[in-house]
């Protein structure tokens, strides 16, 4: 994209006043940011980073996880035995200021491995974050491969370029390097909203534009709450802003949230019942999934007592914008042996679902979610887990059993719904491909 405003010129020419990606940043890379790999081929151990290779002893023939090279004692990482060639590719970040501008230069970095062979590197700058004091953000990029699927496909020949203000809704602005250099540099506005050296996990461009924009990402860091700032900016499905009021509670009393998704919908509870949220004794309980499957039950018991005429009016009308929301999905359904995971069909399926593990779908009305499809797991007809998953990201929200808590199966449900997910991409494109063609006959 070619420059146009004053701001985008201004950005594209102090690119180039950049200093280049140093020669000790690459060798800091290519020792912090890669795993140590080996392989075990014609009954030999192969170290893919000092090209080392012995016999192993007879107990440790079976392919194990991870061994230790005797050359080097690096702690290796098993590959496939049928590999010839290696490649791991990681992102690491480099922190500078530059004319009041705080840029992060992300660096994409190839590791290639081949046995008796030492790895080779390549590095390259493929995209730079430039934010100003107001949290205002523009970001350079290479171009990306639009004939592949993956949305960091790289054209390595080209130039960085400015990228459109709505760049920060791709994929490719959230990419998180996994180790930032050690050694740089920070606007002091940052430091005076609380930043010390810490990212917690978060990319750094998204914490450094959430600091010096949002008062809820700055109180979060100062009051310590590492894992809640956390939560809040890298996960799609919650509702901090929403549940302020408890929030600032919490971090009142130093309260400390061991499960951020069952807490929320505790809080939703609470409101329901309208009670306080600045109470503590309300919002900081001592034993979370206790009280909230007390309130869960309480207000089924109010729902079926008090409201049930209404109850049974509003699931029919539910039912008829469920239908239209979500039938498309309907009949989706895999099996793994004694396990079937299907989608709910009926909003009287989320009442009987929420009943038999007593948790809080259908008293929270999940069937409303237009993001959400839910799926209800089960061995011989038998419901064990709840699975949500949103439909724009195709990633699994949360899975709960029984009281909220992981059955015995949690692990094989996880496993046949991460193997399916590619059905329901197809069901989705089959949906807007059929969309678009009414749309075409009615034009």
């Amino acid at each position: 994209m070619i420059p146009k405003t004053i701001i985008e010129k201004e950005i594209s020419n102090l690119s180039t006043t950049l200093k280049p990606i140093t020669s000790q940043m690459q060798t800091w890379a290519e020792k912090n940011i890669f795993l140590k790999w080996g392989v075990l081929s014609r009954g030999k151990f192969h170290c893919l980073e000092c090209s080392h290779s012995w016999k192993p002893e007879l107990q440790s023939k079976s392919c194990e996880k991870y061994i230790k090279c005797t050359a080097c004692e690096g702690r290796l990482k098993m590959q496939g035995c049928n590999q010839v060639h290696f490649k791991e590719i990681e992102y690491s970040a480099v922190l500078d200021v530059c004319a009041g501008y705080q840029v992060v230069r992300i660096i994409c970095s190839h590791k290639h491995m081949k046995k008796n062979t030492a790895p080779s590197y390549f590095h390259k700058e493929v995209m730079q974050h430039w934010i100003n004091p107001k949290g205002e953000v523009r970001t350079m990029s290479l171009s990306t491969n639009v004939f592949s699927g993956a949305y960091d496909a790289w054209q390595y020949y080209s130039a960085l370029e400015i990228r459109p203000k709505d760049f920060q809704n791709s994929p490719k602005y959230r990419i998180n390097p996994y180790r930032i250099y050690p050694s740089f540099k920070v606007l002091p506005v940052l430091k005076r909203n609380g930043f010390k050296t810490g990212f917690y996990n978060i990319a750094p461009q998204i914490l450094f534009v959430s600091l010096l924009k949002d008062s809820i990402a700055e109180t979060l860091l100062k009051s310590s709450q590492t894992s809640l700032l956390s939560y809040y900016l890298m996960s799609h499905e919650q509702n901090i802003r929403q549940n302020w009021q408890a929030v600032k509670t919490c971090l009142k009393y130093k309260y400390k949230i061991e499960d951020y998704k069952i807490w929320e919908d505790y809080i939703t509870l609470l409101r329901w019942f309208k009670k306080d949220l600045s109470c503590s004794s309300f919002v900081c309980p001592k034993n979370l999934n206790e009280v909230h499957d007390k309130l869960v039950a309480k207000k089924r018991e109010l729902q079926i007592k008090k409201y049930l005429l209404k109850m049974r009016t509003e699931i029919l009308s539910a039912q008829e914008i469920y239908e239209a929301e979500k039938k498309e999905f309907f009949g989706l359904c895999f099996k793994d042996k004694d396990l079937t995971i299907s989608v709910l069909k009926n909003v009287q399926d989320f009442m009987e679902e929420g009943d038999n593990l007593k948790h809080c779908i259908f008293t929270n009305e999940y069937y409303t979610k237009k993001d959400s499809l839910i799926f209800s797991a089960r061995i011989e007809n038998i419901p064990i887990e709840t699975i949500e998953v949103s439909l724009s990201k195709l990633q699994i929200i949360q899975c709960r059993g029984l009281k909220n808590k992981n059955s015995k199966y949690h692990i094989e449900v996880l496993k046949l719904m991460k193997e399916n997910l590619p059905l329901l991409k197809k069901r989705i494109n089959k949906q807007k491909r059929a969309k678009f063609e009414k749309t075409a006959l009615m034009l």
